[in-house]
């Protein structure tokens, strides 16, 4: 099989005593699953490199690998917003698939599954997912940050198919370029975390691999819109001397900002001050502004879980546990209201099955246990966040004669 014969664009580069085959791949084409299939035929490669992390491979060729999910070590680790945002990614995958009658990702299995049947190597090159969204997170102002979630929740919650613009920028690139292609057009910021960061990772990983198993012939499969900065950085080396080095240059995340940190702690003095002058001044002073504090912040933490459909024990929980871990900083409402709902409504094996499909549509995500477990977690705990300044503002308003 000639290169010539295939449709998909390709570039051979060598680089040391290696020839690298570059395929660049659609997301959402059979063209390129067969492309793929009719390259691993030719039988001349020792190794296949795969646009994919860790995660991502276990996600496409283990169905089942969300049913090992332990979402009380997610709420604990603080990976929520993690697990979110990869159901928010996954949600759009679905629909895609829905749309245009083939899988998402079907050109990797197709090489993942070649070189498998084949007894190839499979090389994953593709930085861990969570560490580019950290990058993407950390690169972009933070009025930026909401365009962004927010881009990622109508992903979601849209039933509109997928435009002819959106077919293009897949053609061109994977998942997280698509979804995240309208903001890394217009703002570099984002384009280099999620896209010539990626390029320079994934040359590092190829150089190293042939470095260290001695591969002489590599086909990588990558989306197309990677073609062109990878090809370029293998010509010219660019993190192949140090592979390594570069990539723990490149997983490397910012440590956020420490001041925001302070924040929390500034309140719970505030509050605490509010209550001291409040009982100073008398005990029935003292008392209605504690009475404030409980009903705000306890109501609206518990309005949040019972608009993300939870059980009431739970919205009990919530509406106990939010105005005492608002003056505690290191636990928050979303813990206790979150690992209250997983303890009383258990995700069965079945929600781990169908999370990707319910979470498709807006109602799925308080059909599922998993997701709406999720849904408990982040709105009793926004509920308890606003319900702490909404609260605080009342404390001094009565104290200043309001």
């Amino acid at each position: 099989m000639t290169e010539a014969m295939i449709q998909e664009p390709i570039r051979v580069v060598r680089f040391g005593e290696t020839e690298f085959t570059l395929l660049g791949v659609a997301h959402i084409s059979r063209a390129s699953a067969d492309a793929v299939a009719r390259m691993l035929d030719d039988g001349r490669f020792d190794a296949v490199a795969v646009e994919l992390c860790p995660a991502r491979h276990a996600a496409l060729t283990r169905p089942d690998v969300w049913g090992q999910t332990n979402l009380f070590r997610v709420f604990r680790e603080g990976k929520a917003g993690m697990l979110a945002v990869s159901l928010a990614l996954g949600a759009y995958q679905q629909r895609l698939a829905e749309q245009f009658g083939i899988e998402p990702g079907a050109e990797m299995r197709a090489a993942v599954d070649g070189a498998l049947a084949r007894q190839l190597p499979v090389l994953l090159i593709d930085r861990d997912l969570g560490i580019t969204l950290k990058r993407i997170y950390r690169n972009v102002p933070w009025w930026q940050r909401f365009g962004i979630l927010g881009g990622l929740l109508a992903s979601v919650v849209s039933r509109e198919q997928v435009t002819e613009e959106e077919i293009e920028r897949l053609k061109e690139g994977d998942i997280l370029e698509t979804t995240f292609a309208e903001f890394a057009d217009r703002e570099t910021a984002l384009y280099g975390p999620l896209i010539d960061e990626r390029d320079r990772y994934m040359t590092a990983r190829l150089c190293e691999e042939a470095r260290e198993n001695g591969y002489r012939r590599v086909l990588a499969v990558v989306g197309a819109g990677h073609l062109k900065g990878m090809a370029d950085y293998l010509e010219r080396g660019v993190g192949c001397a140090e592979p390594c080095v570069t990539q723990r240059e490149l997983e490397q995340t910012s440590p956020p900002a420490r001041w925001p940190k302070l924040i929390p702690w500034l309140i719970v003095a505030l509050v605490l001050t509010g209550f001291a002058i409040g009982f100073s001044r008398s005990p029935e002073l003292g008392a209605l502004l504690l009475w404030d504090w409980i009903l705000i912040n306890g109501g609206l933490s518990a309005l949040g879980a019972t608009l993300a459909g939870a059980h009431p024990v739970t919205i009990g929980a919530a509406f106990l546990a939010a105005p005492w871990t608002s003056l505690n900083p290191m636990i928050g409402a979303s813990m206790v209201a979150g690992a209250v709902e997983v303890w009383l409504r258990k995700p069965r094996v079945e929600d781990f099955h169908q999370l990707r499909s319910d979470v498709t549509h807006w109602r799925g995500w308080w059909k599922n246990r998993v997701s709406r477990t999720l849904l408990v977690f982040f709105l009793a705990g926004f509920g308890s966040s606003i319900g702490t300044y909404l609260a605080g503002f009342r404390i001094y308003d009565r104290l200043l004669g309001g």
